[in-house]
């Protein structure tokens, strides 16, 4: 599996013209249009696919074979071309998604060993996430999928996140067949990321009923906001959460905006505020001027972190009783944060109910958990060339 920019950023040579310039149209073909169909699977067991993820800051692909098998696999980072922003600037993101996607999936196919020609559909996340991000892998998608004549999956990637908690026992000899993942549903399935803290009750890795979400910052937001008051890097979370086990995290009293309501909103800024003040008291003062211990930063950051994920705890515990279910499944940038991880699994403990969360390899974005486009496959769910973006998150993602 190929991860980093250093290790797949083979030039655009080398999608080789005798590998696929002969399935490219010819200028004198008929170009397609929106209404133009597409092949479907002709097996019922269709494999392996291409998937695309470009929701945000990672440029990823994954050719995904029998039981989920990851046949080959190409994450190009931008965490270097970020950093120095202290967060994730759209127009840098897109302009680094165009400049991958090709040699991307080009070292993702190559590893593979298998041909276009041997792929049985191409998959892509068309929502949420950034305009500009989302635009590059849809594009590509739909340019592949006319140039290789293949079937188009559309995929959410808020639930590809939480299909990345099944992929270990799919891929294990014990599994059920994929489509067949009835065992874990009905379930509430939490995804906690850098743009999203959302609740759901599914009774599918398709059918999901949102809960409830954040209504400003996400948590991951809240993460690398504070480790940029406390010039800690990018990306903040596991820089705050490396520092916050050094810390205590009953320092200070930080906010838990929401925590006794009934419903399954999060807010986040509150906290983020709170934090601002205690560093550096209210007002628009320099944090490049500040010199604070370690002792200071991390127990600022043990108390923040405390404070999230006190709230999102609460929640999932309280969306689980609600619901009568007996399974919380995991997912996003922030399910690997090692004291979240803990505390459900106390939580779980507690309650009696199962926990699964998400490799940690696959909480950040990744491409492998694009294999939720076989569920849409084995539904016969398929996009048209007339296929959008959706960058914005709305009631029912």
């Amino acid at each position: 599996m190929a991860r980093g920019w250093t290790e797949c950023s083979g030039p655009f040579a080398a999608i080789k013209a005798n590998q696929y310039g002969s399935q490219l149209p010819t200028p004198n073909s008929q170009l397609p249009t929106p209404n133009s169909q597409l092949p479907t699977p002709n097996s019922q067991l269709p494999l392996p696919i291409l998937t695309i993820e470009s929701t945000c800051d990672e440029t990823a692909a994954a050719v995904i074979g029998d039981d989920c098998q990851v046949l080959g696999e190409c994450i190009a980072t931008q965490e270097a071309l970020h950093e120095r922003f202290g967060g994730v600037v759209p127009e840098i993101a897109a302009r680094a998604h165009l400049e991958r996607i090709l040699p991307v999936v080009d070292t993702a196919i190559s590893e593979s060993g298998v041909s276009p020609s041997e792929l049985d559909a191409i998959a892509v996340a068309d929502r949420p996430g950034l305009a500009g991000s989302l635009l590059v892998g849809v594009i590509a998608a739909k340019t592949l999928a006319i140039a290789w004549q293949k079937p188009l999956v559309a995929i959410n990637h808020l639930h590809a996140h939480l299909y990345a908690c099944q992929l270990s026992a799919l891929q294990s000899s014990d599994r059920q067949s994929p489509g067949h993942s009835g065992s874990i549903y009905p379930c509430i399935g939490l995804v906690v990321s850098g743009g999203h803290t959302s609740l759901y009750h599914c009774t599918s890795p398709l059918d999901l009923d949102y809960l409830g979400g954040t209504i400003d910052d996400a948590a991951g937001e809240a993460f690398d906001k504070v480790a940029a008051m406390l010039s800690l890097g990018f990306p903040g979370g596991p820089a705050v959460s490396q520092m916050a086990a050094q810390g205590n995290r009953h320092a200070y009293s930080f906010p838990r905006s929401m925590i006794h309501e009934e419903h399954f909103n999060f807010s986040f800024s509150g906290l983020k505020t709170a934090v601002r003040y205690a560093i550096v008291g209210p007002g628009q003062q320099d944090f490049s001027r500040l010199e604070l211990s370690d002792t200071v930063k991390a127990d600022v950051c043990a108390s923040f972190e405390a404070a999230v994920v006190d709230v999102i705890v609460r929640k999932c515990r309280r969306a689980v009783k609600q619901y009568a279910c007996d399974q919380l499944i995991v997912g996003g940038g922030v399910a690997a944060n090692l004291y979240l991880r803990e505390r459900l699994q106390e939580a779980a403990s507690e309650d009696r109910f199962r926990l699964s969360v998400a490799p940690p390899d696959l909480c950040t974005d990744n491409a492998v958990m694009g294999a939720i486009a076989l569920e849409k496959i084995r539904r016969g769910e398929f996009a048209s060339l007339s296929l959008d973006i959706t960058p914005g998150l709305q009631r029912g993602f």
